[in-house]
């Protein structure tokens, strides 16, 4: 367990502001996803969940269950060869989880606030025929909807570690745009 000195105290407004966030940042990608997958409805279900409890909604099972089931749908569209799917799903997938965030100052945890980003910004850039420019436009669009509570949060963490191939990179490109 962790001690006082690395919990992050988070109200149930900030959670909300950031899942509000992190739908913004993902909704563009559902298309990347559906183009692939028309009948496959799990990443925009857990978009519509995470968006519903930024709208007041409550954090439930079903919320938990449908970012679980986009990251499914990542899985399931990876193995099968469509990337840019993947990360449209990924995007969905962290959408929903944001209403998880852990209050511990991890660096890790920084993923759970612009992870939704980074994902919709490499489903877009694959989707594109893999041109970096693209993603760094979403990436540079994402701070746009930021609202300062989303940033007064992302501040409370560590900077967004080190690795994590390209979807680290545009993780880092944000948290250091949004601070």
């Amino acid at each position: 367990m962790a001690d006082d000195s690395t919990r992050i105290e988070l109200s149930r407004h900030e959670l909300r502001e950031v899942a509000c966030y992190a739908v913004a940042c993902a909704r563009p990608a559902l298309a990347v996803f559906e183009r692939e997958r028309p009948d496959d409805r799990r990443p925009r279900a857990a978009v519509d969940a995470a968006q519903a409890f930024a709208d007041g909604g409550e954090r439930t099972k079903a919320l938990r269950d449908g970012a679980w089931s986009a990251h499914r749908a990542a899985q399931e569209t990876r193995d099968a060869g469509q990337a840019a799917a993947s990360d449209a799903a990924r995007a969905a997938g962290h959408a929903a989880g944001a209403a998880f965030l852990h209050p511990l100052a991890k660096a890790t945890q920084v993923k759970h606030i612009l992870g939704s980003a980074a994902h919709a910004a490499r489903a877009l850039e694959l989707s594109a025929g893999d041109v970096p420019t693209v993603g760094a436009d979403h990436i540079a669009r994402s701070r746009m909807p930021a609202h300062s509570v989303v940033v007064d949060v992302l501040r409370r963490y560590p900077a967004a570690p080190r690795g994590g191939g390209r979807i680290g990179e545009l993780i880092r490109q944000l948290d250091v745009s949004l601070r």
